[in-house]
């Protein structure tokens, strides 16, 4: 890969992928040290969806960049390039909860209670500045290599004063780790990011979500 966004990071290797783009490794040439870029990619959506979704990923970074937290992501900069944002993140060496649970199964007790701890402190954190993450779940928390426990990916994070941008009433976020009002249509609130931490908590400790099924419908259900 040889490209340079925003004039200064170039973009060196695939980190991973999700549902809102592709996270990259690059180099700032400016301040000559390594960051992640988050590449917002869109797919079967129209010119007004797009903006929409153009003001979310600013609206992520920019709600995000707000908070001062050791277990947040550092947001460094937002830049604009082909029509979309690409936010560049503090990068953090690290494995997901996800990553581990897959490959160890359940976790002692007492780590996944320090993982709680850990993203709570984050969750309120964000919720004393009005921020909603919205998407906790194990993908979205990582562990660090140097035993930082940091919540990532506020893709769909929302200020509480803002109105929301699914206009379209499709539901944002993971069905096994979302709470019973949000799968209701009612609004998010901090309570709600407390229970896609319980969920969260639940999984590492049991090795599987509690709620997941073979199909949406029936996880839902």
């Amino acid at each position: 890969m040889d490209r340079e966004v925003g004039g200064r990071y170039r973009l060196i290797e695939p980190l991973g992928e999700g549902g809102m783009g592709v996270v990259w490794r690059a180099h700032d040439r400016l301040l000559d040290r390594t960051v992640a870029v988050k590449e917002v990619r869109y797919t079967g959506v129209g010119d007004a969806q797009r903006a929409d979704l153009n003001r979310r990923t600013i609206r992520e970074a920019r709600a995000a960049g707000r908070l001062d937290h050791p277990s947040v992501v550092v947001i460094h900069d937002v830049v604009e390039e082909d029509g979309r944002p690409w936010i560049v993140m503090q990068l953090v060496p690290s494995r997901s909860l996800a990553q581990v649970i897959g490959e160890r199964g359940p976790l002692p007790v007492g780590q996944v209670a320090l993982i709680g701890e850990r993203v709570l402190g984050a969750l309120r954190a964000a919720h004393a500045t009005g921020v909603l993450h919205r998407d906790v779940k194990p993908e979205n928390v990582l562990l660090a290599h140097d035993g930082r426990v940091v919540l990532t990916d506020f893709g769909i994070a929302t200020l509480e004063a803002e109105p929301g941008l699914t206009a379209t009433g499709g539901l944002v976020g993971t069905p096994a780790y979302m709470p019973p009002e949000r799968l209701n249509g009612e609004p998010a609130r901090p309570e709600s990011d407390l229970w896609s931490l319980g969920a969260t908590l639940y999984a590492a400790a049991e090795g599987a979500p509690a709620y997941r099924r073979d199909s949406w419908a029936a996880t839902v259900a």
